[in-house]
């Protein structure tokens, strides 16, 4: 189905706004994103939740060593990985305002 360009944005932006970071406990690089992200959401709007990888053997293995990965659940599209990249973060986000 061709949608057309006169059409509103049909995405909920609260949807297009969480962010999944898959991580794991006693992780700094985990830990770093999460206060990055917490320190940028005094800026921008979004929300973002936190999923331990070792909860689940997909999820580990899927992300073994490779973590943090930052996620859109929405688009399931990985923004970034060991390190918040602020360009791609905004990238992202700018795709949908």
């Amino acid at each position: 189905m061709m949608t057309k360009k006169n059409e509103p944005n049909l995405f909920p932006s609260e949807q297009i706004r969480e962010l999944i970071i898959y991580g794991r406990e006693g992780c700094h690089l985990c830990q770093d994103m999460m206060l990055a992200l917490q320190h940028l959401q005094q800026q921008v709007s979004f929300d973002f939740k936190v999923v331990d990888i070792d909860s689940d053997p997909e999820l580990v293995k899927r992300y073994g060593e490779r973590v943090p990965v930052l996620m859109s659940p929405f688009t399931n599209q990985e923004i970034c990985h060991y390190f918040l990249d602020l360009a791609a973060l905004d990238d992202y986000l700018g795709k949908f305002r």
